[in-house]
Order: C-alpha cells, then structure tokens, then sequence
C-alpha cells in the first residue's frame, strides 16, 4: 500500500517547496502586481474581442423576380422654389424606367418643404395624385396651342402662380424634397427637375436656362433600409453652382444584399456604387437643367452574415494568455531574485 501511494505521488505534477524556499520577497510582490495588471488587461482585450460581432460577405446569383425597389431621397434645393398650382408644379420628381413605365410627378410618398434662404421651414406640401395623363396637357407646352379653353379659364390662375414663383425666387427660397420612391426592379432614372412645367410657362419666369440653378445637397440616397456598416457614397454629397448651370447626372450601379443577423432575422436591402457626371448648359439649348439619378442593378447579390467567436476558442485563448502570463512572471521574478542576491553579495563581500 506504502509503495503505491509513493508511486502515485510522483504523478503530482504540483510538488510542495520546502518553506525556506517559499521566502515572500518587495521583488516578487511588484511582479505578481505587474503581472495581474497584464493578466486584467489580455483578459479585457480578449473579452472585447470575444463579444465583437465579425461580418462575413459571400456572393452569389441575385434570383429574385418581382419585387420593387424603394428609393429613399432626401435632398435640398437652395436656389429653386416649392410653389405650384392645382395645375402647375415648378419641382417635380419624375421616374423613368427600361419596362416603359413612365410616372411624372411621383406621389410615392414624397414630400416637399418650403425653405426660407435662412434655412428653416416655411411650409409643406404633400404630393398628392397627378395621372400622367393629366400632366400630359401642359407637358412640354404641345398641347397649349390647341387648348385656348384650358388657358382662358386658367389664365388668373396661371399668372398668380407665376408671380408667386418669381417672388419665391427673388426671396431665395429653397426646397426640400423628401420621401420614397417605389420603382420596378429594373434599370431606370428618375430625376427631379422643372419638366412639370411647359416650355411657354417656364420662360415667363426664366429669361434663359442659365437662369436655373439646379445646386443641391443630398442628405440621404439609399436604395432600402440600412444595415450596420453601410456607406452609402452620395450622403452628404453638396454641389453648388455660381455663375453657370448645368445638369448633374448620378450614374448609379445597385447591388442587391441581404444582411443576415445572429438572431437568424434576414434584412433585404442594396448598396450601391456611383460616378458623376455634370454638364454646363448653353444659351441656345432647349432643354432645362436637372438632376438626374440614373440606375442598374448588378446580378451579383451580396449576402452579409454576422458572426461571433467560438466561446471554446474564447476559453482556449484566455487560457493561453492566463497561463502564459504566470510562466512569464514567474522567470522574471526568480531572475530579479537571484540578481538582487547577487548584489547583496557582492556587496557585503566588498564591507569585509
């Protein structure tokens, strides 16, 4: 019985020191401080890095069919005006897409503010139903000419709004247009502009189309809700004009993406990528400058997984650098031990 428990004992892998051996010593209480302040400090590192969520991206073939494609704006127009009649908008949003489908004027949702040049809001407007159809009568003033009913009933209208839009001018109003845009899944633009005005109407305001300054900033343009980590590169996006005009174009490439949470929850959305284009406007051109956003979808989807460590890996690397730490503490301390034992040596051999 004696021998195996002798024979077990050298299994002990914690061997008991002597007590002269254990002397507590100033050196090695400023070791085991400095080493549990190191051992706080991986511990903390560790656990951040343990409880960060990682995102992981993967692409594949984008198969979805029939679903829309929200449009989210939020733009500001320093040097054009909100005003417009019951028939009559000066600021419209117009979509065009590659199906045929065209919608002037879009009710989808949007809103247009009334901006002093001071910047705060003077009033609203909600863009509430306009058929195409009924844009059509004063579209690019063809139907003006055959249509003298249509102006003599609306002639007082008519000139009062346009006084109204001169006076808003040389106030400096602004504009704000906010909203979304519900558009079918397809290449297509959609641009805000004076189009809801006829070519007869706009130049009783404008003496020429230098006259229009299309600056604007955008505040927010996305293509659908947003993720953790998104970019999108037209926020905050300013482009102001002086002493010229002219008409932006956005050409925009959409990539449908999916961003799957930890919690299994998927968020259908796009991000997208874009290039600017602005051309400067001359005194014979017939067309008024705009803002064109111009789209296509890529076919590539991209999916966005969230992920978190292993919580084994987690344990297996705290106690890595928890053991690691006191392995290298302990050397350190025995060798400042041994050194300050070797200057008291030395130096009580220089007193004898």
């Amino acid at each position: 019985m004696g021998l195996k428990v002798q024979t077990l004992k050298y299994l002990d892998a914690f061997p008991r020191a002597e007590e002269h051996l254990t002397q507590r010593t100033p050196s090695g209480a400023v070791v085991s401080i400095l080493g549990l302040l190191i051992m706080a400090t991986l511990f903390v590192h560790e656990l951040r890095f343990y409880l960060t969520i990682n995102t992981v991206h993967q692409m594949s073939v984008d198969v979805q069919r029939g679903e829309k494609l929200p449009i989210h704006i939020n733009m500001t127009f320093p040097s054009l005006p909100c005003q417009s009649g019951s028939f009559l908008k000066f600021l419209s949003v117009d979509a065009l897409d590659m199906s045929g489908k065209h919608e002037v004027d879009l009710d989808t949702n949007i809103w247009k503010l009334r901006l002093h040049k001071d910047g705060y809001i003077m009033g609203s407007e909600y863009l509430s139903d306009l058929v195409e159809g009924e844009h059509k009568k004063h579209d690019h003033g063809e139907n003006h000419h055959n249509d003298g009913h249509f102006y003599h009933s609306s002639s007082k209208d008519l000139v009062k709004v346009v006084q109204e839009i001169k006076n808003a001018l040389r106030d400096e109003e602004g504009c704000r247009v906010f909203g979304v845009l519900d558009v079918e899944r397809v290449a297509g633009n959609f641009h805000i502009s004076m189009h809801g005005l006829s070519i007869v109407v706009a130049q009783q305001i404008f003496q020429s189309v230098k006259q229009v300054n299309v600056s604007h900033i955008i505040h927010d343009l996305s293509f659908g809700p947003k993720y953790p980590g998104i970019h999108n590169p037209l926020d905050g996006t300013a482009r102001i004009l002086h002493e010229t005009s002219g008409t932006f174009k956005y050409f925009i490439k959409v990539v449908p993406t999916e961003y799957r949470y930890r919690t299994g929850q998927v968020l259908p959305t796009n991000q997208f990528s874009v290039t600017e284009y602005f051309t400067s406007v001359k005194d014979h051109d017939n067309s008024w400058p705009a803002v064109y956003f111009l789209y296509d979808l890529s076919p590539i989807i991209v999916t966005i997984k969230e992920e978190r460590q292993n919580f084994t890996h987690f344990l297996t690397r705290l106690c890595a650098v928890l053991g690691g730490t006191f392995a290298v503490t302990g050397m350190l301390d025995r060798w400042m031990y041994r050194l300050l034992d070797f200057v008291k040596s030395s130096s009580h051999n220089m007193v004898r």
